[in-house]
């Protein structure tokens, strides 16, 4: 069976086929909106990076990617999912390191200090998810894949080349972790279930 058109034209790309990705690229728009909006969920309106810069900035990282084999539409959305919420913690830390001035920041309770709880919040998720990749890289990988790039169960699954019920066990597993993690609590170490 010939692989999917989008699977076909990743390998194409893969093999220095440049003009694969603006074949790809409309094909895969869609998902990359859908999978921004997810990114952006919980942002402020008027949030100054919305769902078109956060896709643009991600195509333009993606043209530039040099030593990645695709290897299906699967793959290339969890790249891409990652490069998204890489986008946007450097986008937070920017934008808070910018704010904090010289180690001096006045905070009252408006919508400035609301997207500055935000940003604090992205930036804690990057680092807990860092965390656990260092601890555990497959259950990061399927916190990323589900929540960040709104993958199925049975497509992380074929991303990770694992069974269904692994990345609902890792899924599980990995929110109450990052639940203790995120909420401060000395007992966040990743407990296997027998």
């Amino acid at each position: 069976m010939p692989p999917h058109p989008i699977t076909a034209l990743l390998h194409a790309w893969n093999g220095g086929d440049e003009d694969a990705l603006a074949i790809v690229t409309p094909l895969v728009h869609a998902e990359l909106r859908q999978m921004a909006r997810r990114h952006l969920r919980g942002e402020r309106a008027g949030y100054s990076l919305q769902v078109t810069g956060l896709v643009n900035e991600c195509y333009l990282r993606l043209a530039n990617l040099q030593r990645v084999r695709w290897n299906d539409r699967a793959h290339f959305l969890a790249w891409s999912s990652r490069l998204m919420r890489r986008i946007l913690v450097d986008f937070a830390r920017e934008r808070r390191a910018a704010k904090r001035g010289a180690g001096f920041q006045h905070i009252t309770l408006n919508e400035q200090h609301m997207q500055l709880e935000a940003e604090r919040d992205l930036v804690a998720l990057d680092d807990a998810l860092n965390t656990l990749a260092r601890i555990d890289g497959r259950k990061s990988q399927v916190v990323e894949l589900r929540f960040f790039g709104g993958l199925s169960t049975e497509e992380v699954a074929d991303v990770l080349k694992v069974s269904t019920k692994t990345v609902l066990r890792d899924w599980q597993l990995a929110k109450m972790w990052l639940f203790r993690e995120l909420n401060g609590r000395p007992d966040s170490a990743i407990v296997e279930q027998p």
